[in-house]
């Protein structure tokens, strides 16, 4: 199978026979896991004993090898098997006077590189970019763009242009039709680099919820430590929720909304994705009537509407319809020191977490537990996953309305429930998403001066990757607060916020202040994610996102049907972008 490789075990000793275990480099501080017991040799016939075991290619691993009768260790080995390998451990004794033992590890066939079809598949969009930029690049010549013009509806190709290709001067449009042209106009003022930054992580978001082709590092972190992919994804959307927030609400305000009317839209729009979030994570399509008993309370938009309602509430009580100059003392920090009661509340929010995570006693478990429970920490707490945060959502929701298939119990086996989108994480979302604000405000109070844009977006990115530093020690489990997102812990937060302020300043300045870039493909599924996501969730097993593999333990075919699903949501999105249909809530 995919991510798994053949050991074949040859013991050329007497009896007794040999237990083989192993341990995952990735599992922290876990129990050896037993996988096959190798008879001794049968000495009359010269005649070895064997087992034969598939192991994880995933990740490095650890194979002991000991004694069935007194468990003496006779040989430990560390290896990263490759994909589909074939391989051969050959138990011998070396010298019988000193019972001296030698453990060889033999290929018998090379690991496939299973790595190729990303490499295929990265040639093969590269080539789709360069062919779009030379089209770019001739639609810049006047002939070549009369002659096209004339072979096209002239209408038609002159709003591609205008919306795509950017026109040097739209004065001298053949497009005659104001509307057009005027929806072209608001979409300039609009910024397309926070449509580019949300479209991004939607679309590799997609990506990986359709499976990213099976491939490891698509998949998210079983506990602590290495940012995968996915691991950053839902942070970013929270993120740059937060960042159009502060626009959003400003705008409704300076256009003369009142603040009950927007506080209305508010509760209606989180009313909205709360509900959404609840339709989607309980799918229903062919499996009966769907039971209260075990029916999934928390996900992604749950999280999502909960942090927008708080966030906004927050930003709408405290936010000017005017966002000019602040006089006070110290200019430079207009954007923060006018908001210092919604620092103080989102500090004594981050209080409640650190006291209910580290103080809040949890039966039979250590107090301030932060591990994945299972054979982590050695076995010693195995009903403890995720601490404070799975017994809080136990206690109040039930261990039927949570998440039944956590990531940690994969590597850590891990047996009881636990919900990444539970209710303690949800406390630090908020500070993602007020962290995202922040952003939001610099855009608004430094408008049209870009170099003071850029440069607080350094310093925040600075300032929480020092943070970040502090709380983890740099390292992956030996920190005061690993990093986990699983946990949504304070240190996950700050690194996250650090990544995304840099990732947001290098597309603003690529789209908005140089304008290199128009933000394509990314644009279209950032200005319709709503309908992006919930339609990938809906639609995920129908054709023409999913079909029948011919090989459905390979890579390439995996990748070829993720990517081809992901890229007909662009086709979808960018179509709807045309037509301007545009899905809010």
């Amino acid at each position: 199978r995919m991510d798994q490789a053949l050991l074949l075990v040859r013991n050329e000793l007497p009896a007794p026979g040999l237990n083989l275990a192993a341990r995952s480099g990735s599992c922290h501080q876990c129990l050896y896991q037993f996988l096959a017991f190798v008879p001794p040799s049968n000495e009359s016939l010269r005649k070895p004993g064997t087992a034969s075991v598939m192991v994880d290619t995933q990740h490095p691993l650890t194979l002991l090898l000991n004694s069935s009768v007194g468990d003496r260790d006779l040989c430990k080995i560390q290896y990263h098997f490759g994909e589909f390998g074939n391989y051969s451990l050959v138990v011998k004794t070396l010298s019988t006077s000193t019972q001296t033992v030698s453990c060889d590890l033999i290929i018998n066939e090379g690991p496939i590189n299973s790595y190729l079809p990303i490499l295929f598949a990265f040639l093969v969009y590269m080539g789709i970019l360069a062919i779009l930029i030379a089209g770019r690049l001739l639609m810049k010549i006047d002939p070549v763009r009369n002659w096209v013009y004339k072979k096209l509806n002239p209408r038609a190709t002159d709003r591609m242009i205008n919306s795509e290709l950017g026109s040097p001067n739209t004065t001298d449009s053949i497009n005659c039709d104001p509307t057009p042209q005027s929806w072209s106009t608001g979409a300039r003022q609009r910024l397309r680099s926070l449509d580019t930054f949300r479209g991004l992580s939607l679309v590799i978001m997609v990506f990986v919820n359709y499976g990213g082709g099976k491939y490891w590092f698509f998949k998210h972190e079983s506990w602590n430590g290495k940012l995968h992919v996915p691991s950053a994804l839902f942070s970013r959307f929270v993120f740059i929720m937060g960042t159009s927030i502060a626009l959003a609400l400003g705008s409704m305000l300076r256009w003369g909304s009142s603040k009950w009317k927007v506080l209305r839209k508010i509760l209606w729009r989180s009313f909205v994705l709360i509900l959404l979030g609840i339709i989607v994570v309980n799918p229903n399509y062919c499996l009966g009537p769907l039971s209260w008993d075990n029916l999934r309370i928390p996900g992604v938009l749950q999280r999502l509407g909960f942090t927008y309602l708080v966030v906004a509430a927050l930003e709408l009580l405290f936010t000017r319809a005017d966002s000019g100059t602040w006089e006070g003392r110290f200019p430079a920090l207009q954007d923060i020191l006018p908001y210092w009661p919604q620092w103080i509340f989102i500090l004594l929010l981050e209080t409640v977490w650190l006291c209910l995570t580290f103080l809040l006693p949890v039966p039979d478990c250590p107090r301030g537990y932060l591990g994945p429970g299972g054979i982590g920490d050695f076995g010693k707490y195995p009903n403890c996953t995720g601490g404070a945060a799975g017994y809080i959502d136990r206690l109040l929701l039930g261990e039927k309305h949570m998440y039944q298939h956590p990531s940690s119990g994969v590597i850590y086996q891990s047996t009881m429930p636990y919900d990444p989108e539970g209710i303690l994480g949800t406390i630090n979302s908020i500070v993602m998403a007020f962290l995202g604000l922040q952003a939001g405000k610099i855009t608004l109070f430094y408008k049209d001066q870009p170099k003071q844009i850029m440069s607080r977006f350094i310093i925040w990115g600075i300032v929480m990757g020092i943070i970040s530093a502090i709380l983890t020690k740099c390292s992956k489990e030996e920190g005061f607060i690993p990093i986990n997102k699983n946990l949504w812990s304070i240190s996950y937060v700050t690194t996250m916020s650090c990544f995304a302020f840099i990732l947001l300043l290098l597309i603003y300045y690529l789209v908005d202040v140089k304008k290199w870039w128009s933000g394509a493909p990314f644009l279209y599924p950032g200005m319709n994610s709503i309908l992006v996501y919930i339609g990938h969730q809906v639609f995920a097993n129908y054709f023409p996102f999913k079909w029948k593999m011919q090989d459905s333990q390979s890579h390439a075919e995996h990748l070829t049907q993720n990517l081809i699903a992901t890229t007909l949501w662009v086709v979808i999105s960018y179509i709807l972008y045309r037509k301007r249909i545009f899905w809010k809530i």
